[in-house]
């Protein structure tokens, strides 16, 4: 049984280094997919032995996993950010995975660099509309121990047992290869990131897959390492706009119209805010970033996936 691990990177170097070392003892293929860092990422990456695939520009941290996978030759796929650290427990994931032919696939436990669980971000349930409503709305910032939050976050969930999950962590996501095709692979269109490993969740479930949560492998996990050269407003419309593409995809027409209006009453009274002194870096080009997305034309329930 070969497992391949496919990291994507972005302006990965301080990172990737560590992640990779952590490998070092892993029977395992590593592909690197590098989306056109201007860092020595694909450097470093091949002096630990990686094989590297260099993109020209940035092609998106789902069209890069699809790349990775097709390159691979692994039975099981491991998709994994660089900037997780494993710290144990692999074989643990794949042992899962391996023992449950209905498991499509898995995902460890995340950990900040002080060992504590990052709970509401390692473990999650699919979002509902309700949930995704509370965030554009404020909500959650506001009263973040609200039920639809609690319920969303798994904040109330046991975090060191092994159960099955709706969304196991996208930063470290074993996947069988059957289950990917039959899914259909990454969407693409979901660019550069954000909301591609919860709809690849949603796909795979509805493949008619279980997916797993397996707390014996730990990962360290930093989070948000590739951002930089990313400015704030861009930021805020890459994820509205794949939350209204993940919600017109899954929910329908109705539901995606719906949270246009609500991500458009989200985004200005944002501002509005940000003008009191409580809106943080949401300046008026974020918002009217937001408003041009959330206006714009909504895509079709169900587009094709890049093969």
């Amino acid at each position: 049984m070969l497992i391949s691990v496919v990291i994507v990177t972005f302006d990965s170097a301080e990172c990737l280094a560590r992640c990779l070392d952590s490998l070092s003892g892993a029977r395992a293929e590593i592909i690197v997919v590098d989306n056109a860092s201007a860092d020595d990422s694909a450097e470093m990456a091949r002096e630990r032995g990686a094989r590297v695939i260099a993109n020209s520009r940035n092609l998106g941290f789902a069209a890069a996993c699809n790349q990775g996978a097709r390159a691979a030759a692994g039975e099981y796929l491991l998709f994994l950010n660089p900037d997780t650290v494993l710290l144990e427990g692999l074989p643990e994931m794949i042992g899962a995975l391996n023992r449950d032919p209905t498991a499509g696939a898995a995902g460890g436990l995340l950990v900040d660099p002080s060992g504590n669980p990052q709970r509401g971000f390692t473990l999650r349930r699919l979002p509902t509309f309700a949930a995704l409503a509370f965030e554009v709305l404020l909500v959650n910032r506001l009263w973040p121990g609200n039920p639809v939050n609690r319920r969303y976050r798994c904040l109330d969930a046991r975090l060191d047992i092994a159960q099955e999950a709706e969304q196991p962590p996208g930063a470290c996501l074993l996947v069988r290869r059957q289950a990917l095709e039959k899914a259909g692979h990454w969407d693409e269109a979901f660019y550069p990131l954000w909301f591609e490993d919860v709809d690849l969740c949603a796909r795979l479930r509805a493949s008619g897959f279980r997916l797993l949560f397996v707390p014996a492998c730990r990962w360290e996990h930093i989070g948000a390492h590739s951002l930089s050269r990313i400015s704030i407003a861009e930021r805020h419309v890459f994820w509205y706009r794949n939350l209204l593409r993940f919600v017109g995809k899954h929910m329908g027409r109705r539901a995606a119209l719906a949270m246009k209006l609500l991500v458009c009453f989200g985004a200005i009274a944002r501002w509005t805010a940000g003008g009191l002194g409580r809106g943080g870096q949401f300046t008026w080009r974020a918002c009217w970033g937001v408003l041009k997305a959330a206006i714009a034309e909504a895509p079709p329930p169900q587009p094709p996936c890049t093969t």
